[in-house]
């Protein structure tokens, strides 16, 4: 077993923020299916089941395995990974309010999200300043090396900021709450506008420097990841804010809601079709599995939730059924994930290290008596 998660990174954690999303998505679905909520529930204590495993294995790992947690830390790879522990639990936290407490009952439900959504928040609070003082001191990056994957330590801060405002209605009415609505509303700004500085980098790169990499292809669906859960944020800090806020902040965040959300959807929409392009350019061309496929859970959920929030507050249908179709896709794609990261598992290939490259003999020359070369 200690040998095992010798390789084990931190972008394990997708799986847990994949299957987390699954549930808390379904569960805020503007539909009622017979059995949906049981459902999600279900899938809500898989993700918890699989959160304490893989601490586990990663306690394991960072106790027996010191030096590869630490190349880990210097990879700019996989550093910007350590965002994705931060999410998982803010992720399985979050819910636990929104359907486990159907199982646990409502006072565990709140103090497991308290713990985990703490954790979370502190986690990827650092994430967001450790990663990139990483990247800008001890890594060394080319602006050819841009991912997606740079923003996952960036958006830690606004899955906490979209999840916090489920525990404000069970803290004491006053400043407790308040203080926690604007600590998230805190959160979605430094998120947003971390994003809107990294972005950019990424674009650029997809742009001038031709499509990515087979493997990491999926990493494009990332970039979703802060547009639908910026939105979900809005849209829970207008649910939340009446009674909390003096009512002329509480009308603002309704209104944020819609002027922002709206057009975010939008774009959101628009990456979803760019990213999907790129996909299907990616496996004509033999992409295979890899754990980069978890980017097509957790980030697609969030424009679930968003555009789930975005029919609460207009009223239309239109992104009622935009959101039943996005979870659906979610479904498929967590479905497509596990079954694949559950065969690699049982094979071994998943954990194995890094492949070294064959050594290629340096070509010889030589010359003949007449002086060519051969």
């Amino acid at each position: 077993m200690v040998t095992a998660v010798r390789h084990l990174g931190p972008n394990w954690y997708a799986s847990v923020m994949g299957t987390a999303a699954v549930a808390t998505a379904g569960a805020g679905l503007p539909l009622h299916l017979p059995g949906l909520r049981t459902a999600c529930t279900a899938v809500w204590a898989l993700s918890l089941a699989l959160l304490v495993a893989l601490l586990g294995a990663r306690a394991l790992h960072w106790t027996h395995h010191r030096d590869q947690a630490r190349a880990h830390l210097l990879d700019p790879a996989t550093a910007p990974f350590y965002g994705c522990l931060a999410m998982a639990l803010s992720a399985v936290g979050g819910g636990a309010l929104t359907v486990g407490r159907d199982w646990i009952g409502t006072g565990a439900a709140v103090a497991l999200d308290a713990v985990l959504f703490t954790a979370g928040t502190v986690l990827g609070l650092t994430a967001a300043v450790a990663v990139p003082y990483l990247m800008a001191v001890r890594h060394r990056i080319e602006p050819s090396q841009a991912t997606p994957v740079w923003l996952l330590p960036l958006v830690a801060p606004m899955v906490s900021a979209a999840l916090g405002p489920l525990l404000v209605p069970h803290l004491p009415p006053g400043q407790a709450q308040e203080t926690l609505l604007l600590a998230c509303f805190a959160m979605f700004g430094l998120s947003l506008l971390g994003t809107l500085l990294m972005l950019p980098l990424v674009f650029a790169r997809l742009v001038a420097g031709g499509p990515l990499p087979l493997a990491l292809t999926p990493t494009l669906f990332l970039v979703l990841g802060p547009l639908g859960q910026s939105t979900t944020a809005v849209g829970m800090f207008a649910d939340v804010a009446p009674g909390v806020v003096p009512a002329s902040y509480s009308q603002g965040f309704g209104v944020l809601a819609v002027l922002y959300g709206v057009p975010v959807m939008g774009f959101a929409l628009l990456w979803f079709g760019l990213a999907t392009a790129h996909v299907l350019r990616a496996r004509r061309h033999g992409m295979g599995f890899a754990m980069t496929w978890w980017a097509f859970t957790f980030p697609v959920g969030t424009c679930v939730t968003g555009a789930a929030a975005l029919a609460r507050h207009t009223g239309l249908v239109v992104y009622g059924w935009i959101s039943v179709g996005l979870y659906l896709v979610l479904v498929g794609a967590w479905a497509v994930a596990a079954v694949c990261t559950v065969r690699g598992l049982f094979s071994g290939a998943l954990l194995a290290g890094p492949r070294t490259a064959p050594v290629v003999p340096r070509p010889v020359t030589g010359r003949t008596t007449s002086g060519a070369v051969r």
